[in-house]
């Protein structure tokens, strides 16, 4: 008896060994496949936001899935996308913390046939990414710029209006076709002085907040206030590529007197819609930002995840815009929307995006 029960004990155990080792293999039973999610930070909400919904849409058509969040840091990113590899995903989907830094990870997910999707920013010296799911960047630059012309009324007036610039961080790609977008579209004002920038920091590498820190930007802000702006003139408009940039440079002109009747804050961009930048733009602070329905993002990149693993055709928008320096990407490219005062709660609020409580208005 003692032996006949021993032995149903080692097959027992050989059981919930055979069990523990498939749950442990990341695609596990009825999973149609397994993908591994690389976002750069939980420090902006949008990227939880992206990961999340991500997530959901994935794992409601079968899929199971490895989020990970490297806090910014790119070895951290590596090593979370190996460790990726070494359970044997069969997609990736990546938003870089630096587009440049992840070539040899890459190359190790092709050497074990694991396709690359590059999520919002670029991959860049890689032929081994096979997707890009975006926004159309440059026109995000380009709703910017149209809405500071279309707010100073730059085609009629005879005014001149000083003008600072900020640009997004160097090692996102996505950075420069922002900056193109606005820059190209303001050319013809800065041309005939209807924009001058005080500071002189017309380069892209002058203008350029790396990481896309507010904090980094609101001391920028201060050190050209202090250098340029000390003797009565005053800053009327500030090009501003994201959000929490906006909120620090917006904190330095407040620090000095920006504000008030007598001095009132200048007209700054934005982007994201991140909600502080909304509730901002609500207290008539931040002027505008670009709304980039990431939701609409995380359904197109589970789309693609969905196509390479069922082997149909991938849909794609743009065959030559994203030239990573070693390929141009196949990529999807969404709309995004200029959002302003007069209307973030049709394009927000209506949408399901924020509730009104999330703004502060009930």
């Amino acid at each position: 008896m003692k032996l006949k029960q021993s032995k149903m004990l080692v097959v027992l155990l050989m059981v919930v060994l055979m069990i523990a080792g498939c749950s442990n293999s990341g695609d596990t039973g009825s999973s149609k496949g397994f993908v591994g999610i690389s976002m750069p930070t939980q420090s902006a909400e949008r990227w939880i936001s992206d990961g999340s919904n991500m997530v959901k849409i994935l794992e409601e058509l079968g899929y199971s899935t490895d989020l990970q969040y490297a806090e910014d840091v790119v070895e951290d990113q590596v090593s979370q996308i190996e460790n990726m590899i070494t359970k044997g995903v069969d997609v990736l989907v990546i938003a870089a913390v630096d587009g440049s830094a992840l070539t040899d990870v890459l190359a190790k997910a092709n050497e074990e046939g694991i396709r690359v999707i590059a999520y919002d920013r670029l991959l860049m010296n890689s032929e081994y990414v096979d997707y890009y799911a975006t926004f159309d960047n440059y026109s995000v630059g380009v709703l910017q710029a149209n809405f500071i012309i279309d707010s100073l009324d730059l085609e009629n007036t005879d005014e001149t209006f000083n003008i600072e610039l900020f640009g997004g961080s160097p090692d996102d790609n996505n950075s420069l076709f922002f900056w193109d977008g606005a820059i190209d579209t303001l050319k013809p004002y800065f041309e005939d002085g209807t924009l001058v920038v005080a500071s002189g920091q017309t380069e892209f590498n002058q203008a350029a907040t790396l990481r896309w820190d507010g904090a980094t930007a609101q001391t920028r802000m201060d050190n050209i206030l202090n250098a340029h702006y000390s003797t009565g003139k005053t800053v009327d408009v500030v090009l501003s590529p994201y959000d929490p940039i906006s909120l620090g440079v917006i904190e330095s002109l407040k620090a000095i007197g920006y504000g008030t009747d007598e001095l009132p804050l200048p007209l700054v961009t934005g982007q994201d819609a991140t909600e502080a930048g909304v509730k901002s733009i609500i207290a008539g602070e931040q002027s505008q930002t670009v709304f980039k329905d990431t939701r609409k993002l995380a359904e197109k990149a589970a789309e693609m995840v969905q196509s390479l693993l069922e082997g149909t055709e991938v849909e794609i928008n743009d065959t030559e815009t994203y030239d990573n320096g070693a390929k141009i990407v196949p990529s999807y490219l969404l709309v995004p929307q200029s959002v302003d005062i007069s209307n973030f709660r049709e394009i927000l609020i209506d949408s399901g995006y924020f509730t009104a409580a999330d703004l502060g208005l009930e």
